[in-house]
């Protein structure tokens, strides 16, 4: 690999890292947006929405219109929008008190939309660029996400705690600059030749294609299910369900839930070569984490169950990327930015699914009963009951990866 397209993987690492930003800075400053501009949880609750709701817009976008657009160019300018999209995020409501919520909502939109990109765009430029392990590299990239996640998480509450809630925006500031770096970056670097246009169209010209893409779908979205459950309901799980501190709970728990999100990735870069049993593996330790989450009466069985939820869902969305390029050759931006929004819908969908059934069963006789006889609160009883639900995900994501494997021996 000549040094040109190493420079090339290390912007794409790097748009990775930084592109975590986009995803959990957020959250990390809604009591503080919240105390400081009398924003409501619905409202912050919103803006999450608005983050994944742009994302899976600009993967349709390119699901079908990826022909149309300069890949090159799009791609040195990504990391210039997160930039601008933070720096709003920050600024507008520090200066505009009276309209805080508009500014955080179009700060959200616009670092949504590089997110989106970043998606859509760089799993592909990895793909292309000649490699003697192709999935080695395509996992290495996903770890660099997860290891953002765990770098933004503790800086930020090394921050916050030095210098003070109210001095958030500059820590937003802060992390405004670093996707700079990612566009020079990407600005000295080569692109490999994707195929663009005639490889996303020629995947969806065949029936097999379209039926093989249709499976991946359906693993993505039930891999991205199963992480997200726990990543987004992790914190409030700990805190409310297993009456752990919040700053305990999110730097043991939802740090670590991403370190092992990571750590995984990594295995698989250095160790791991059957992508199949790799993912059959992940949903099957999912399910057991989410059972043992939703039954088990110990904090301790409990809270490990859902830190190594992050290990066994590692590989669902990366994995399947994987499995994507084995069987589909050549699939093509079109192809990647459709997993994508399997991937977003599926981040979208089933967190909000949770919710739903943590206020059903909370307000529930069922729930008072439980709760009784095992002297949990409703609440409490209401979060087990959303753990338990959410093991369907994995547990549907076996089905869809065996009928894929099916699939594809039978296609070969």
């Amino acid at each position: 690999m000549s040094l040109d397209y190493k420079r090339t993987k290390y912007a794409c690492y790097s748009s990775y890292f930084t592109m975590a930003s986009a995803f959990c800075l957020p959250p990390l400053l809604f009591v503080t947006l919240r105390e400081m501009y009398g924003i409501s949880y619905t409202l912050l609750g919103t803006l999450v929405l608005v983050n994944f709701c742009t994302q899976l817009t600009v993967d349709l976008i390119f699901t079908f219109l990826s022909k149309h657009f300069n890949i090159k160019n799009t791609v040195r300018i990504m990391p210039l929008i997160t930039s601008v999209g933070l720096i709003i995020y920050a600024l507008v409501p520090t200066f505009f008190p009276g309209i805080a919520f508009a500014g955080l909502f179009i700060g959200t939109v616009i670092f949504s939309v590089a997110a989106g990109l970043s998606e859509v765009l760089i799993s592909p430029i990895v793909a292309a660029v000649p490699s003697k392990n192709p999935q080695r590299e395509m996992s290495l990239l996903h770890s660099f996400f997860a290891f953002g996640v765990v770098s933004i998480v503790l800086f930020s509450t090394v921050f916050l705690r030095v210098f003070g809630h109210d001095k958030w925006m500059y820590l937003t500031l802060f992390f405004s600059l670093l996707p700079i770096i990612t566009t020079v970056m990407f600005t000295l670097s080569p692109f490999p030749d994707m195929g663009g246009g005639e490889n996303s169209s020629s995947a969806g010209k065949t029936k097999s294609r379209r039926t093989g893409l249709l499976l991946c779908l359906m693993c993505i979205f039930f891999g991205s299910c199963a992480e997200n459950v726990m990543s987004n309901w992790m914190s409030g799980y700990m805190e409310r369900a297993l009456n752990i501190e919040k700053a305990l709970g999110d730097i043991l728990g939802v740090a670590m839930f991403s370190v092992m999100l990571g750590a995984g990735r990594i295995a698989y870069s250095r160790f791991g070569k059957k992508i199949t049993l790799t993912l059959l593996f992940g949903m099957l330790g999912a399910a057991v984490c989410y059972l043992i989450a939703g039954f088990s009466s110990g904090v301790l069985p409990a809270f490990i169950a859902c830190v190594l939820t992050g290990l066994f869902t590692s590989m669902l969305w990366p994995g399947t990327l994987i499995l994507m390029e084995e069987n589909i050759p050549g699939a093509g931006v079109a192809a990647f930015a459709l997993m994508a929004a399997g991937g977003d819908l599926g981040a979208s969908v089933a967190p909000q699914l949770m919710g739903i059934v943590i206020d059903k069963i909370s307000a529930s006789d069922f729930a008072l009963q439980m709760g009784e006889k095992l002297s949990l609160s409703a609440e409490q009883i209401g979060l087990k009951a959303g753990m338990l639900v959410s093991a369907a995900f994995p547990i549907l994501g076996i089905a869809a990866i065996i009928a894929a494997i099916r699939y594809f021996r039978k296609v070969r």
